[in-house]
């Protein structure tokens, strides 16, 4: 039995709504129809998808396995889409997405230098939508920081850099050389996910503001909202002139990778791949990140 897709999107709409007027309406169509389509879907895979009473709908165990699996499915066939219709209008293109503070450019170029028939594309991504971005074929590669689900993806250690504490510049730490992760303790903490990925084992338990982006957490920090931890690199390309940055050796360092999504086959992005780890070995080799972000190898081989 193969999965009708149309199906599936309707059962996403109802597992996320929990309401069956509520998912027709954002699906234009009739309460009916959709109903007659989620039946038809529970008959497909042969088990109940919903149960529905007097309390409501909820998702059985099968459904809940579903919804699951279901944004990986929609996702790749979405990127399928995508990748055919370039093919269809022609030429050659990648599109590369990267974190704030990670450099691209001397992957480019010497992937550009192999393949100069290939347009190079880049696009920063934000923690929140790194997976998303590579499954549903928005970006063909991406620079990732851990974590990330990893789900459909395969995702390869390029390397590790420091992390700089972000505090405003009346903080009483503002100003050290070197500050320790124990002198942070209790500290409300600016930061983009759930509290298990936060860097730091000791921020203040009950106080925090969520952040997207960069901006966003230098934003916070300077109205004093909390203290934040960046990669090193990203105080390259970012400044406030009510923030300041403090080296936090003690504290574990941002992973960088590489992600492709796994269904991806592709020599043109496997070659891009490949480019990016050689770029960032030699990056390690000359032993200056900043120099080489600024400007390239024989910056850095020169700092």
């Amino acid at each position: 039995m193969d999965l009708d897709l149309r199906k599936l999107r309707y059962f996403v709409a109802v597992a996320d709504q929990l309401h069956f007027s509520r998912a027709a309406d954002e699906l234009h169509i009739a309460q009916p129809v959709l109903s007659r389509q989620i039946r038809a879907l529970e008959q497909d895979l042969g088990a109940p998808l919903f149960t529905r009473d007097r309390h409501g709908v909820a998702l059985t165990d099968a459904g809940r396995q579903l919804q699951a699996d279901a944004g990986p499915l929609l996702a790749s066939a979405h990127a399928a889409r995508r990748r055919v219709t370039a093919a269809a209008r022609g030429g050659r293109r990648l599109m590369v997405g990267f974190r704030a503070g990670i450099a691209v450019a001397p992957a480019v170029r010497l992937f550009s230098a192999r393949h100069p028939d290939v347009l190079v594309d880049v696009q920063r991504i934000e923690w929140d939508d790194q997976a998303p971005m590579l499954l549903d074929g928005r970006i063909d590669i991406g620079y990732v920081r851990l974590p990330i689900d990893e789900a459909g993806l395969r995702v390869a250690p390029l390397y590790a850099e420091p992390r700089v504490a972000v505090l405003p510049v009346g903080h009483r730490l503002a100003g050290k050389e070197e500050i320790r992760e124990a002198d942070l303790a209790g500290e409300p903490l600016v930061w983009h996910a759930d509290p298990s990925t936060q860097p730091t084992r000791h921020p203040h338990p009950n106080a925090g503001y969520l952040a997207r982006g960069v901006d966003e957490t230098l934003e916070h920090v300077a109205a004093g909202r909390g203290i934040s931890f960046l990669a090193r690199s990203a105080t390259v390309f970012y400044s406030h002139p009510n923030v300041t940055y403090v080296p936090v050796p003690d504290l574990a360092p941002d992973q960088v990778c590489l992600a492709v999504p796994v269904s991806r086959i592709s020599p043109v992005v496997d070659d891009f791949f490949a480019a990016a780890q050689a770029a960032a070995e030699i990056t390690s080799e000359c032993g200056n990140y900043e120099m080489w972000q600024r400007g390239g190898p024989a910056a850095a081989k020169h700092g």
